[in-house]
């Protein structure tokens, strides 16, 4: 299975859309056998869930994702998982263990600033 996290720097970014890079996890039998760091290609609407299925990812783990997102996340059958915090290692050896758990979104208004986007709000209602 490829797992998707959005990444800022070592941890698990609030913000999916607006995160600076995916660290991309190839999970097998109980352990993980690759991982890659990919940047960000842009939040524009619909291209991320394309981009990383494309990539093979069957599964998404961030800290916040918008309602819009999910719904294209769940149109392509890629599972999500959000309400993550924590240091990318760590949160990949949950998963692979299967104590990873998820919750409420941790995006809130403002999560795109400090991404290089001129925005006050996320373009998503909650």
């Amino acid at each position: 299975m490829r797992v998707a996290i959005s990444t800022e720097g070592e941890n698990v970014a609030v913000h999916f859309g607006r995160c600076p890079e995916f660290t991309l996890a190839d999970v097998e039998d109980g352990k993980v056998i690759k991982k890659e760091i990919v940047k960000n290609p842009g939040h524009q609407p619909g291209y991320i869930p394309q981009f990383l299925r494309q990539r093979g990812v069957e599964c998404i783990i961030s800290g916040g994702m918008g309602r819009k997102a999910s719904s294209m996340f769940e149109e392509l059958g890629i599972f999500i998982l959000t309400g993550v915090e924590g240091k990318i290692d760590e949160v990949l050896k949950r998963f692979v263990e299967g104590t990873l758990k998820g919750g409420e979104s941790l995006c809130k208004p403002g999560s795109g600033k400090g991404y290089g986007f001129d925005k006050s709000e996320c373009d998503h209602s909650h």
